[in-house]
């Protein structure tokens, strides 16, 4: 395990030099941070006709803190799994929550398996804003916390999930491991399948679809995520030329000052900022050859 990790830890630092010079710039930083007091395992799913990223699924220690660069215009979402593991015998990775059934750390395209809490961005869309937006849609495994970073013009405002919704998941959508404690959250149309819960069916437009009183809680709790497909309104912020600062098991500071740059107030009005670096840009670029060589050197 030590060599396998030392591998992919060295193929992650190649990839990431590769795509900064064969792309030369790139639309922006995600930066993941890791405050649960467990390992939790980022997975990344680029949407069609979009470029992956230099990684697709890794792990994040307690405390971590990981930069992906991503490349303009793209989109897709990411997430955290959690409870993950490797059989001794197959190598097979498995999670308990949000899988992306790969069999390995890379999920290589797969996405979440819900319930999962999802973060979902679309960059230099319309009139060069990113769009971006944290979905309890699929159900809740992780709190979360989108804050942008460096950016202007646009709702450009922090979002997310920070409660423990594990907690006060009603017991008809509780998910729970092998020794009883709950895990995650369904969703109520993945819990019973009706089109009322799911926006499908006679269910399917805006008008038709409404909250239910499964998706109100999600709400009440998380004011700013999506809770059922047509939360558009609260729960779709835009930004431009922003970095992101992706925190899994955010903690809030009791201080209500804002940080340059940051669009930073939460819904209670307490500061929500992550106590992660704010832009790696081109200056990361030394860095990680540095860090390539000397781990080149080292497999010698």
């Amino acid at each position: 395990m030590m060599i396998a990790h030392r591998n992919f830890r060295l193929s992650f630092l190649v990839s990431w030099l590769i795509v900064l010079i064969s792309d030369g710039a790139f639309s922006a930083t995600f930066t993941f941070v890791n405050q649960c007091s467990y390992t939790v395992w980022p997975g990344i799913l680029s949407n069609a006709g979009t470029p992956q990223l230099p990684t697709t699924g890794f792990a994040l220690d307690p405390g971590g803190s990981v930069p992906i660069p991503v490349p303009p215009a793209w989109s897709g979402r990411t997430w955290g799994r959690s409870f993950c593991s490797q059989d001794p015998t197959t190598g097979k990775f498995t999670c308990v929550t949000g899988d992306c059934g790969s069999g390995n750390m890379e999920c290589s395209g797969g996405g979440a398996a819900p319930p999962a809490t999802l973060a979902e961005f679309t960059l230099d869309g319309a009139d060069g804003l990113d769009f971006y937006d944290v979905s309890l849609v699929d159900g809740y495994n992780l709190p979360m916390l989108v804050v942008p970073q460096n950016g202007g013009g646009g709702n450009c405002t922090v979002t997310g999930c920070v409660a423990d919704l594990n907690a006060a998941c009603p017991p008809d959508l509780k998910v729970t491991n092998d020794v009883g404690s709950s895990v995650a959250c369904k969703s109520a149309c993945e819990a019973f399948g009706d089109p009322e819960y799911c926006c499908s069916g006679d269910h399917a437009t805006p008008d038709t679809c409404r909250p239910s009183a499964y998706s109100e809680l999600f709400k009440n709790a998380c004011p700013r995520a999506y809770s059922y497909a047509y939360d558009d309104g609260s729960s779709t912020f835009t930004c431009a030329s922003a970095d992101y600062v992706i925190t899994f098991c955010p903690t809030l500071s009791a201080s209500n000052k804002k940080s340059s740059g940051d669009q930073s107030s939460g819904p209670d009005g307490s500061s929500l900022i992550s106590s992660a670096a704010p832009h790696w840009a081109y200056a990361s670029l030394f860095i990680i050859f540095l860090s390539v060589s000397w781990q080149l050197w080292h497999l010698r």
